[in-house]
């Protein structure tokens, strides 16, 4: 297993789930709570964003293939999505502005809405992680990593969390903007990457000379 393989596994993981962005989000739906309260929230949110991610690998092909869905054109598909959704990262409002007006102030779901979806577990973090674990493009070993990755990623995202407010004083709102907009541009490399790998292997490009 290649150093180039890990390392693109978690930066494609880090870059949908963009912990950086969520923080001024978290900050703002929990502002006048208590710190136990905080921390639930911050754990909650971030173990229902992983259960859905690990949903979205375990079923996600096998529900593409059931409806009879070509996987390249998915990945393809996945691509386009996730290019677009790079585009909101780096010439939108950003994340913490986007998901900030979405929160309808009522505390007794926020971390479900808008923490775990859409913040941690956005559109595109499910496309992601189904195309990072695609059953013909990678070996169970490989999908295995994947999601020990993806565990990681969603560890990190737990510990910035539970230390939002001190990283808010350090970035603050416009750093986090910076951040999400810097990883938006990784990951619509990212994207361009897996559309190319999507067109490569529907035409056989590859067996070309």
């Amino acid at each position: 297993m290649s150093w180039e393989f890990l390392l693109r596994e978690f930066i494609s993981i880090w870059v949908v789930v963009d912990p950086f962005g969520t923080i001024p989000v978290f900050i703002s739906v929990t502002a006048g709570l208590s710190a136990v309260s905080k921390r639930a929230i911050a754990v909650k949110a971030t173990i229902i964003a992983t259960l859905i991610l690990l949903f979205f690998i375990v079923a996600g092909q096998r529900l593409i293939e059931a409806m009879g869905i070509h996987l390249e054109a998915f990945q393809l598909a996945g691509g386009i999505v996730l290019f677009i959704f790079a585009m909101t990262m780096i010439f939108g409002d950003g994340k913490p502005a986007r998901e900030k007006e979405q929160f309808d102030g009522d505390t007794s779901h926020l971390a479900i809405f808008p923490l775990a979806m859409p913040s941690l577990a956005s559109p595109g973090a499910m496309l992601a992680v189904v195309m990072l674990t695609d059953n013909y493009r990678y070996s169970i070993t490989e999908q295995f990593i994947t999601v020990g990755i993806m565990f990681s990623v969603m560890l990190f995202t737990l510990t910035l969390l539970l230390l939002a407010t001190p990283i808010q004083r350090i970035i603050g709102e416009g750093g986090a903007s910076v951040i999400s907009r810097v990883m938006g541009l990784i990951l619509a490399s990212v994207a361009v990457d897996n559309s190319l790998d999507a067109i490569d292997s529907f035409f056989n490009l590859g067996a070309v000379g």
